[in-house]
């Protein structure tokens, strides 16, 4: 592989980063800014975990985003000024994202099912609380969930459940219809997620391939410049 084909390649994987790291920043800011998620955060209770994942999956995103952008950045100023410096820091940029990213992958697969459970056990409690009571503030976070969903109540053995879904489910969702919330929840999370294991897939894979084309450019750099040196001669007056 020569210098010109190494810096070619740099170049256009700077550019897929920068393309990740902005695609990262933007579903970080949907995952914790959209609808779906914002309605169950904001009813969490505190011995849930979900509101701390919701929040650490954001700030985590959003630090990675930069830490990706970053490293793009780095790495084509690195390719067009051949600094050896500036891919030194590309190289670290990246190898931070990939000791970032290998933890997390391993979360995402070693708890698969955590924000799942902790979506809808927020769920069944509100549910539950206003099959029990007619609380105005638990019946108005139930209606918000059934419109966020766009569901209509679950199949609950506790017995009938038409009171709570005639007062609570949005126009023109009928229970019967199949639209089951906690089976929407599911449906839900696992595009979601399935969408975010892809990502971070494709970005370990550009992680590793910017590793290695910043050293191989590093090494290309300094040998070239100490062949440069080698090759010069001064000739002095006796």
């Amino acid at each position: 592989m020569g210098l010109r084909t190494t810096k070619c390649q740099l170049l256009v994987t700077s550019l897929c980063v920068m393309l990740l790291g902005l695609s990262i920043a933007i579903l970080s800011t949907v995952t914790h800014y959209g609808l779906h998620f914002t309605v169950i955060s904001n009813i969490s209770l505190e011995s849930n975990s979900y509101r701390v994942i919701h929040y650490a999956a954001f700030y985590f995103g959003i630090c990675l985003s930069m830490t990706l952008i970053l490293a793009a950045l780095l790495s084509s100023a690195a390719t067009v000024r051949e600094s050896q410096c500036l891919t030194a820091m590309g190289f670290f940029c990246f190898a931070l994202a990939f000791y970032g990213l290998i933890p997390a992958a391993c979360w995402r697969y070693t708890h698969s099912t955590e924000v799942e459970d902790s979506m809808m056990d927020v769920y069944d409690f509100v549910y539950e609380e206003v099959r029990r009571n007619a609380s105005n503030f638990r019946r108005h976070e139930l209606t918000a969930i059934h419109e966020a969903f766009l569901c209509c109540g679950k199949h609950s053995p506790f017995g009938d459940t038409t009171n709570v879904e005639r007062t609570t489910c949005p126009p023109g969702e009928v229970h019967d219809t199949g639209q089951d919330c906690l089976r929407k929840i599911q449906d839900f999370l696992k595009k979601h997620t399935d969408f975010v294991s892809t990502l971070l897939g494709i970005t370990i894979g550009f992680m590793v391939y910017g590793m290695i084309l910043t050293s191989f450019l590093w090494f290309s750099i300094h040998f070239s410049s100490n062949l440069d040196r080698k090759g010069k001669y001064i000739l002095r007056e006796r």
